[in-house]
């Protein structure tokens, strides 16, 4: 599913707009980029839980000439899912 196909299904069960249900797609995604970005957890009880962990920097190496790399530490979203979401 991508986000237009999401958006109308979206619609459909909500009974709203496509452009009603875009906006709240919209709101959704930047408050919880705005969350994220200040350090912070989103966590959705039944669905799951976002937040933002830090990845160490490790060795890996360049495919096309295999030559050894240090790939640098990051920071990376991690999504762990809730009870409503395992089968």
């Amino acid at each position: 599913m991508n986000k237009s196909e999401l958006i109308n299904a979206m619609a459909e069960k909500a009974g709203l707009t496509k452009v009603q249900a875009k906006n709240a797609l919209d709101a959704f995604m930047g408050a919880t980029g705005e969350t994220l970005k200040k350090g912070g957890k989103l966590s959705l009880v039944g669905f799951g839980t976002f937040e933002v962990k830090q990845r160490a920097k490790r060795k890996g190496h360049n495919p096309r000439t295999n030559k050894a790399i240090t790939i640098p530490a990051k920071k990376v979203v991690k999504f762990k899912p809730g009870a409503g979401l395992k089968f």
